[in-house]
């Protein structure tokens, strides 16, 4: 996977920058809080970097396609090390560094969207499955380095912090650029339509077509119970009958089971199994991620429920990279950016409804492990379905085909020029015709 120079660029400019986050949120909370001393805003200085995709992570997705994927990475770069240097100016108002917060986090959908799509054009068959392993796997051990590191700084000096994030997006942005090869962008200036137009098209690629609508779902489901342990961790540690742990360690076990979980699955599951052998664990995987849960509603103790923690996060890992793998191969390249948004958005707010909507019923029957172990007995039910229906290995075969096919050969105006991807139809997102 290393010997390919453009993944090597790609892995460590995604790592170091993945570090950065991590460390400047943590740093950014700290900074609110040292700034106003009301939880509430630390709170939301946390939360507002995922308001992008709530608000917007579709479209701004859907933006990446129109420009060369290096390019867009680049840009997003500059954009976001130009605006740590902001956040980082002594005396700066917490409502300004909200703001800069937020701004910053408008280029994560744009540039996570292209480097997903640009993924497929560096690495084939199951290298691409490796790499997108290798992906998540680093980026589950940033979260564990980028959360310590940044609290061990910004406890000295939050600018610090700040300052070493805009560091990483200078270095990663000239990894990409000296690292990567140009390509031209997938939808040139003749094929753009209107911008909301092209993400709705991305709706309908991956929700329109049936082998894609399976993935979806499965990842999605999958999204819905994973997140609950590092979630509600807090009221969780804080229950009674922890033994002889403190509060703040339990938490901190919790939180980190499911990233080490993680990390682990993708890379063991990745390295010890064949393809063929991978396709037939997706399901069982999948199934078990909610079910390792269950034995919540017996209330053990934190290392106890960080062990259930871990398995879970391990099968997720252990499923997720192949269901990748398989929906960009089913994908046809002009949809790529796109679809990437539609999913991405969808895991995060899932995981925010799952958090929030398990949190709110924990809150009022004041028993966390029990509703964690209804609503994952749940999850084994919708899983299991979701398996159930899986499509067949012909249907998955005859999909990659299709956007093989579509893929080698663009289709043309009247002019006799390629025009990039055309409009999706419901049910038959593989195909592509000519766009006028």
């Amino acid at each position: 996977m290393f010997a390919q120079h453009e993944f090597r660029a790609v892995f460590v400019a995604g790592a170091l920058s993945w570090v950065g986050d991590y460390v400047a949120k943590a740093a950014v909370t700290l900074l609110v809080y040292q700034k106003t001393e009301s939880v509430g805003l630390s709170a939301v200085a946390f939360a507002v970097s995922f308001l992008p995709w709530l608000l917007g992570g579709p479209v701004l997705a859907a933006l990446a396609e129109r420009y060369p994927y290096r390019r867009v990475m680049v840009a997003c770069d500059l954009i976001r090390m130009a605006l740590m240097l902001l956040i980082a100016i002594p005396q700066l108002p917490y409502q300004a560094v909200l703001v800069l917060i937020f701004a910053s986090t408008l280029a994560n959908p744009p540039s996570q969207a292209a480097k997903s799509a640009l993924m497929p054009q560096m690495l084939a068959g199951d290298r691409l499955v490796l790499g997108l392993s290798l992906n998540g796997s680093v980026g589950q051990a940033a979260q564990i380095i980028g959360y310590v590191l940044g609290t061990a700084v910004a406890s000295i000096d939050p600018k610090v912090a700040l300052l070493f994030n805009a560091a990483t997006f200078g270095v990663s942005a000239l990894l990409v650029r000296l690292g990567v090869r140009n390509r031209p962008a997938v939808a040139n200036p003749a094929h753009r339509t209107h911008l909301l137009r092209e993400t709705r098209q991305g709706f309908a690629i991956v929700f329109g077509t049936p082998v894609l609508r399976a993935i979806a779902v499965l990842v999605f489901s999958a999204m819905l119970f994973s997140i609950l342990p590092e979630g509600l961790a807090v009221g969780w540690a804080n229950e009674e009958g922890s033994g002889a742990m403190s509060a703040s360690t339990a938490q901190a076990v919790i939180m980190v089971a499911s990233p080490v979980g993680f990390i682990l699955g993708g890379l063991l599951v990745s390295r010890l199994f064949g393809p063929a052998r991978r396709l037939k664990l997706m399901r069982p995987l999948a199934v078990l991620a909610p079910l390792v849960l269950v034995p919540a509603l017996l209330n053990p103790p934190p290392l106890a429920v960080a062990l259930l923690a871990a398995v879970c996060g391990f099968a997720v890992a252990g499923m997720l990279p192949m269901a990748n793998g398989l929906f960009v191969q089913a994908l046809p390249n002009g949809f790529r950016a796109r679809a990437f948004g539609v999913m991405a958005t969808g895991v995060q707010v899932i995981q925010g409804f799952a958090v929030l909507v398990t949190g709110l019923i924990a809150d009022h029957f004041d028993n966390i492990p029990f509703v964690v172990g209804l609503w994952s007995a749940a999850g084994v039910v919708l899983m299991a379905v979701a398996a159930l229906r899986w499509p067949s290995q012909q249907t998955l075969d005859e999909a990659i085909a299709a956007a093989s096919a579509a893929n080698a050969e663009p289709p043309a105006n009247p002019s006799g020029t390629a025009t990039g991807p055309p409009e999706p139809r419901a049910g038959d997102g593989h195909r592509r015709h000519a766009v006028t």
